[in-house]
């Protein structure tokens, strides 16, 4: 029995001297925590604040909704800056854009969308988040107050031109990128190649008067944003309110689609004779368009005595055809972004919208 339990004690094979030191390592040794990097944690806590959360939303609010409705946008600016006695579009909205299909194609849909989208992006960034900051820092006493509509329209004003200024160059860009392609005979033959957006902009300064040529028509562009964007954010946040049952925070969906359709609907139809002369400015010092308005007073006389009230309103069929999808994905897409850039931040108060 001794020898045996000897014979088994001796095969029975030796530990190595260094099996603590061939051990796994323990995890907290091998794996770093799971911690965000401080800068992470910051920039979360940076792009979830209200104001930036309604930049981020209005820039993805605006390239949704301007590439969206992209062919009435353009169908709409050829309306408006076509005069009396031209007739090169004077069809119905349907012959017209299928003209457009036939000798632009795909291209003409979306002729100036670009240029509109690098515009739109800032322009309705700055919009949101200032009538954000105006809200919270000028007109609201505490965090979350009910606003009077009143006070919703002033405040959607001064938003609306604070983005105006910021952005303008980059609209009358648009607009001339929007005509040079279309089948106007008073424009004569069309170059080969068009221009970009830079190369229209840098001819624009050099040729036309510097920066006052990159503001042309800015006066009738304010005096027609300012209530534009007041009375969409007014009958924008009023409907929404009116949609938004007992016991719920937010409305659905569809319910924020049509209070978004109402509110463009309502604004467009009542400042839309200013996005007419805007535009009518914009082309001006163009050749062969027609007109050459000396001012505002001015350009309505001319319009009204040659074109009739009508003239004023040039285009607003696809303008009005565009509103309800073009506002309607525009005040989903921003909420639906600036929610969620809200809720990356911990302990979110629903207050905070």
């Amino acid at each position: 029995m001794s020898a045996m339990k000897g014979t088994q004690l001796q095969s029975t094979p030796a530990a190595p001297p260094n099996a603590q030191m061939q051990s796994p390592e323990p995890r907290s040794a091998r794996t770093p925590p799971a911690v965000a990097p401080e800068r992470f944690v910051e920039l979360r806590e940076w792009i979830s604040q209200p104001v930036m959360a309604a930049f981020c939303g209005g820039g993805v609010a605006g390239a949704v909704s301007r590439t969206v409705v992209s062919p009435l946008e353009r169908l709409k600016i050829l309306l408006q800056v076509q005069s009396a006695g031209r007739d090169a579009y004077k069809l119905s909205v349907g012959q017209a854009l299928g003209k457009m299909w036939k000798e632009e194609g795909w291209r003409g849909f979306m002729r100036g969308n670009g240029t509109n989208c690098v515009r739109i992006v800032p322009y309705s960034a700055v919009q949101f988040s200032s009538y954000n900051f105006y809200k919270r820092n000028i007109f609201e006493s505490y965090p979350g107050q009910d606003l009077a509509p009143l006070t919703r329209l002033v405040c959607g004003g001064i938003a609306g031109i604070t983005s105006v200024f910021f952005t303008y160059p980059l609209d009358i860009v648009r607009t001339r990128l929007s005509i040079q392609t279309a089948s106007f005979s008073e424009l004569g033959q069309k170059p080969r190649k068009m221009p970009g957006m830079w190369a229209t902009m840098t001819q624009m300064y050099k040729t036309e008067g510097g920066m006052a040529a990159l503001y042309r028509g800015i006066i009738p562009t304010v005096a027609g944003v300012a209530p534009y964007v007041g009375l969409n954010f007014m009958v924008y946040e009023s409907v929404r309110k009116y949609l938004t049952y007992d016991g719920e925070q937010n409305p659905g969906a569809a319910r924020k689609l049509l209070a978004g359709a109402i509110s463009g609907a309502v604004a467009q139809t009542f400042t839309y004779p200013f996005d007419v002369l805007r535009r009518r400015f914009q082309i001006n010092t163009m050749s062969g368009m027609g007109y050459q308005y000396k001012g505002v007073i001015d350009a309505i006389r001319v319009i009204v005595g040659q074109e009739g009230v009508r003239g004023l309103y040039k285009g607003i069929v696809p303008n009005l055809l565009k509103v309800a999808p073009s506002m309607a994905s525009s005040w989903l897409s921003f909420e639906m972004t600036r929610d969620f850039l809200v809720s990356v931040k911990p302990e979110v108060s629903q207050q905070a919208l």
